[in-house]
């Protein structure tokens, strides 16, 4: 018998969902990587891929430990979650000191704040594909490096 009352209804995010976004996050702050099996699928695709970034859970481990090492201030703070039951949205923002070489730019000593939209897909509580993107443009303006004198 059909569920009238149900049938047809996008559900929300489930609270595990929601704690697998959270943990994914706080990976920058904990470098608990113990979690990343908890989190991410053994074939999760991150797209775009950072360059030399390996794929999978590898990869995004030493992704975190690179950034933390270059900017051990760095903070993910997230601004909004939304979405629908095996799909999230997020909006957050990278917060970190410029204190290393970063993409040819020379460090600046100044807090710069970047705005980060991710995507995420998930299955039985973990993420099988993210698709971000960051304004790394205006980490140009916020440290001096642009325009190009």
């Amino acid at each position: 018998m059909k569920d009238y009352q149900t049938e047809g209804l996008v559900r929300g995010i489930s609270p595990e969902e929601r704690n697998t976004i959270h943990s994914f996050y706080n990976l920058f702050a904990t470098r608990d990587f113990t979690l990343l099996d908890q989190i991410l699928a053994t074939d999760w695709e991150d797209i775009p891929l950072a360059p030399g970034q390996q794929a999978g859970a590898a990869g995004f481990k030493d992704l975190v430990l690179n950034f933390t090492a270059m900017f051990p201030d760095i903070m993910i703070t997230i601004l909004d979650i939304v979405g629908a039951e095996g799909k999230v949205g997020v909006r957050a923002q990278l917060s970190f000191t410029h204190t290393h070489e970063f993409m040819g730019m020379q460090p600046s000593n100044k807090k710069v704040v970047i705005a980060l939209h991710e995507f995420h897909y998930l299955e039985k509580g973990k993420i099988v594909k993210t698709w971000h993107l960051e304004d790394w443009m205006s980490m140009l303006f916020q440290t001096g490096s642009w325009p190009v004198q």
